[in-house]
C-alpha cells in the first residue's frame, strides 16, 4: 500500500488532535447491534439456555457496549469483537427427518446479562435451500406468533415496536443462505426466546444421502469497488452489501468467555423410509440411537461451538430408491413432488478428449486450512488428465493470473509446470471472483470436446449476484462445477453458480476430503450425463419447477416439484444417457400425501424468479413483485418478505435508554485469524474515495473492506482511520472558516461515526 501525509499548520494540527480524541469518544459511546433465535418448547428451551451457562458463565454485569465499541468499524464494514457481549446466546436445532425433506426446528436463547435494556440483532446461516416458514417469540410463559409482511412493512412495525418500548422479533432474509434476527427491548436479566421453523429437501446422489446445517457466516469480501481489489469501496458500489457483515469475534475474547460464545446443541430425529446405513458426521463427533428405520443422533460432545457447518451423511441398504413421490392439498390446488433417478448406464464408448479449466482461489480467507485443502484437491484433479485432454489454471485473489495462454496438452511438461504453479499458492489478497469466471468461460477453442469449468473456492464474496447473471449470459458450451472448500462455505454461490452453470457441486470440509472427494466428483464427470430431459404429464396439465430441466449426472436424481388444480395422469421424464433414449413413467395418483410440498414448490419458484432475473429475462421490479406475492401466499420468508411478532404491551419504561447490540460470530473453524484481520495500510486511492464520500451529504455510509479477503477491519486500522479521518475534516473545517466558509466535511464525519 502507497502511504499518505498530510501537511498542516500549527493550529490545523491542533484542530486535528482535538478532533481526533472527540472520534475516538464518539466511537466508544455510540450504540450497537445483535440478534436472536429461541424455541418454544420448554425442553429446547433448557438446552439453549444449559447450553449458554455450561461454556463459560455469564458477561460482567453492565459489560454492554455501543456499536462503534464493540466493533470499532465505520458504517456496516464488519470489524472485530474483543468485548464480551452482554447479551448471550445459546441455540438448539432439532431436525425431523423424514422420507426425502426434513422439517427443521431452530431455537434460540437471547439473555441479557447486562442492567440495560437491550435491542439484539444476529446475522446466521441456514440451509440455501430451506424455506422458513414460521417464527414464534417466546417473553415469560407468554408466546406471540410471528405474521408474514412485505419486507419494508414488517421494518416499519419492527421499529415503531421498538420506539414504543415493546418487545418485537423480526426475521429477514439477506441472501437465500443468510438471514438476520432482530429482538427488541430485552430487558436487564431477561431471557427472550425466539424459535424457527423451515424446511428443506435431502440430497441425494445415487445411494448416499445428506443433510447439512450451516452454523456459522464467515466474513465476506465485499467485492466490486473502485481500485485494486475494491479495497475500499463506495457505497453506491456496494448497494445489497452492507447486509452481509457482522463483527467476528476475537479468540482471544472467546479464550475469555471459555468456550461458552454461541455454542449449539443438535439433535437429528432420522426416519428416510428405508434402513439407514453407515450413518456418519464428518465433522462432529455423534451418537446413533435406535435401530430399523428411525435412528435419533445427538453431538457426542453436548453443545458445541457454531464454527463449521455440520452434516448428517448416510446410505440405503442395498439399492436406493429410484422414484419418490409425494402430495399435498393447498387451497384449491394440489402440489406434487416426484424424484426420478435415472437408471446408471456403463459408457459404452471411452471419455471423448475434454478440456478443463481450474480456477482456485487464493484470496485471504483460504488461509489456514482450506488452502491445503484447495491445492490437494487441484494436484489430484490434474492427476487424472489423460494426453489427449487440454487444461488451464486460473488463480485469483483481488488479482489474477491465468497459467498458460490458452488452455494447453496435458503433456508430462505442462503438468509439471502446473504441478509447480499450484505449490506456490499462497493465501492472500481480496476474493475478487468475477475476473476469473469471465476468464474461465472466454472459450477459444473452436472445436466441439466438452468442456468443464471446475471451481474451488469458499465463496465468501459479496456478488453473487454477478457470478450467476455472468454464467447465464456467456457460459456457451461450458459447464461450471464448484468445489466449496473449508468448514463453512458459501453453499448458496455453489448450488446456484452450478445450476446456472448445468453442473454440479460438492465440498471438502478438512484436508483429508480433498482426495476422496474430489475423486467422486471427478469420476461423476467422467460417467455418462442424462441431457434433454423433458417432463410430460398424459391426461393431467401441471406447472413444474424447474420449468428448465438440468442436466444430471451420474446417481443424481431429478426432482420435479408441481401444482395443478386436480392431481391425475401418468407422469412420463424421458432424455439421452449416452446417446441413448430414456424414459420412465410414473402413475401420479400413487403418491403419498405430505405437508411439506406446496412450501417446497414455492421455494424452488422464487429461485427460478431469481435465475430469471440474473439472465436479464425479467426485470427486476417484476422479480420483486413475483418473489413478494409467493412469499405471502406461502408465508415464507424471502428477499421480498419479513416475519414480525409484536408484543403489544409496552415493557421498557419511558425514557429509559435502550443500547444496540450485535452479536459477534465465530471465525469458521480452520481460517487464519491473524491473516484475515492482521495490519494493513490504506492506499492514496482509498484515502480518495474516503474524502469524496464525506464531501457528499447524500452519502451516508461509507463501505470499507479489506484487500486480504475479508468484509471486516482490523481494530487498529479503524482507529487510525477514525483519528486521521477526524484530523483531516478537522483541518478543512479550520481552513474553510478562515474563508467564512461553511462546508459538509464535519457534519458527514459525525454522521458516520454515530
Amino acid at each position: 500500500m502507497r502511504r499518505m501525509t498530510l501537511f498542516l499548520d500549527r493550529d490545523s494540527l491542533t484542530v486535528m488532535l482535538i478532533l481526533g480524541v472527540v472520534g475516538m469518544l464518539a466511537l466508544v459511546a455510540s450504540a450497537f447491534g445483535a440478534p436472536a433465535t429461541a424455541n418454544v418448547s420448554p425442553r429446547a428451551a433448557d438446552e439453549a439456555i444449559a447450553a449458554m451457562e455450561a461454556g463459560g458463565g455469564t458477561a460482567p454485569r453492565g459489560s454492554a457496549q455501543s456499536e462503534g465499541g464493540l466493533v470499532l468499524r465505520p458504517a456496516a464494514s464488519g470489524g472485530v469483537a474483543t468485548e464480551i457481549p452482554a447479551m448471550r446466546l445459546g441455540t438448539d436445532i432439532v431436525a425431523n427427518v423424514s422420507g426425502q425433506t426434513a422439517r427443521v426446528t431452530v431455537t434460540q436463547a437471547f439473555r441479557n446479562t447486562s442492567d440495560q435494556w437491550m435491542e439484539a440483532t444476529y446475522l446466521y446461516p441456514l440451509p440455501e435451500d430451506g424455506a422458513v416458514d414460521t417464527l414464534k417469540m417466546v417473553v415469560g410463559d407468554r408466546i406471540f406468533d410471528g405474521k408474514i409482511k412485505p419486507r419494508e412493512e414488517a421494518r416499519e412495525m419492527y421499529e415503531e415496536a421498538l420506539e414504543n418500548g415493546q418487545k418485537a422479533g423480526l426475521v429477514e432474509q439477506h441472501r437465500p443462505n443468510m438471514f438476520q434476527n432482530s429482538i427488541a427491548n430485552i430487558g436487564p436479566g431477561e431471557t427472550v426466546l425466539v424459535q424457527i421453523e423451515f424446511q428443506a429437501p435431502i440430497r441425494q446422489v445415487a445411494g448416499d444421502y445428506s443433510l447439512r446445517m450451516p452454523l456459522v457466516v464467515g466474513p465476506r469480501y465485499l467485492a466490486g469497488g473502485e481500485g485494486a481489489g475494491g479495497t475500499m469501496t463506495r457505497a453506491a458500489a456496494l448497494a445489497g452489501a452492507d447486509d452481509l457483515v457482522a463483527p467476528t469475534a476475537d479468540p482471544e475474547m472467546v479464550a475469555r468467555v471459555g468456550g461458552g460464545l454461541n455454542p449449539v446443541s443438535i439433535t437429528v430425529n432420522l426416519d428416510p423410509g428405508f434402513t439407514a446405513e453407515a450413518i456418519s458426521s464428518p465433522y462432529h463427533r455423534v451418537n446413533v440411537a435406535g435401530s430399523g428405520e428411525k435412528r435419533t443422533i445427538t453431538l457426542a460432545d453436548g453443545a458445541v461451538p457454531a464454527n463449521r457447518d455440520f452434516e448428517l451423511r448416510w446410505s440405503a441398504a442395498g439399492d436406493a430408491p429410484a422414484l419418490g413421490l409425494f402430495k399435498q392439498r393447498n387451497g384449491e390446488l394440489d402440489y406434487v413432488m416426484a424424484t426420478v433417478t435415472p437408471p446408471s448406464v456403463e459408457r459404452s464408448r471411452p471419455v471423448p478428449p475434454r478440456e478443463m479449466i481450474f480456477v482456485i482461489d487464493n484470496s485471504g480467507s483460504m488461509a489456514g486450512e482450506s488452502m491445503p485443502a484447495a491445492k490437494r484437491s487441484l494436484l489430484y484433479a490434474l492427476g487424472t488428465l489423460r494426453p489427449q485432454d487440454r487444461f488451464n489454471i486460473i488463480r485469483f485473489d483481488d488479482t489474477m493470473t491465468v497459467l498458460f495462454g490458452s488452455a494447453v496438452a496435458a503433456s508430462t511438461r505442462n503438468l509439471d509446470e502446473a504441478r509447480r504453479f499450484t505449490n506456490s499458492l499462497d493465501a492472500n489478497g481480496g476474493t475478487e471472483m468475477l475476473p476469473a469466471l469471465e476468464a474461465a468461460l472466454r472459450d477459444t477453442s473452436g472445436d466441439e470436446r466438452v468442456r468443464q469449468v471446475i471451481f474451488l473456492t469458499d465463496g465468501s464474496l459479496s456478488n453473487e449476484a454477478e457470478m450467476m447473471e455472468e454464467i447465464q449470459r456467456n457460459r456457451g458450451k461450458s459447464r461450471v462445477f464448484m468445489v466449496g472448500i473449508g468448514s463453512a462455505p458459501n453453499n448458496f454461490l455453489m448450488r446456484r453458480m452450478a445450476e446456472a452453470g448445468r453442473g454440479t457441486f460438492t465440498n471438502v470440509g478438512m484436508g483429508d476430503e480433498a482426495e476422496s472427494q474430489m475423486q467422486r466428483l471427478l469420476d461423476r464427470l467422467a460417467q455418462p450425463v442424462a441431457t434433454n430431459l423433458t417432463a410430460s404429464v398424459e391426461g393431467g396439465n401441471i406447472d413444474f419447477a424447474p420449468r428448465d430441466l438440468p442436466d444430471l449426472y451420474a446417481g443424481e436424481p431429478l426432482v420435479l416439484l408441481g401444482r395443478t388444480r386436480h392431481l391425475a395422469g401418468t407422469l412420463t421424464v424421458s432424455g439421452l444417457i449416452d446417446g441413448q433414449r430414456w424414459s420412465q413413467q410414473v402413475d401420479l395418483t400413487q403418491a403419498t400425501a405430505s405437508d411439506v410440498v406446496a412450501k417446497l414448490w414455492a421455494s424452488r419458484r422464487i429461485a427460478e424468479v431469481e435465475a430469471e432475473r440474473y439472465s436479464g429475462q425479467m426485470d427486476y421490479e417484476r422479480a420483486d413483485k413475483s418473489i413478494e406475492e409467493l412469499g405471502m401466499a406461502f408465508h415464507l420468508v424471502t428477499s421480498r418478505t419479513s416475519l414480525i411478532a409484536i408484543d403489544e404491551t409496552p415493557s421498557r419504561p419511558d425514557g429509559a435508554p435502550l443500547k444496540r447490540e450485535e452479536l459477534p460470530l465465530l471465525l469458521p473453524a480452520g481460517w487464519d485469524f491473524d491473516h484475515l484481520f492482521g495490519g494493513h495500510s490504506a492506499s492514496e486511492a482509498d484515502w480518495a474515495a474516503l474524502r469524496d464520500a464525506m464531501a457528499d451529504e447524500e452519502e451516508r455510509r461509507e463501505q470499507l473492506n479489506l484487500p486480504q479477503g475479508s468484509t471486516n477491519y482490523l481494530l487498529t486500522l479503524a482507529l487510525g482511520l477514525t483519528l486521521l479521518l477526524s484530523g483531516a475534516a478537522g483541518a478543512a473545517w479550520w481552513r474553510r472558516r478562515e474563508r467564512s466558509v461553511q462546508g459538509p466535511a464535519l457534519p458527514s464525519l459525525q454522521r458516520q461515526l454515530a
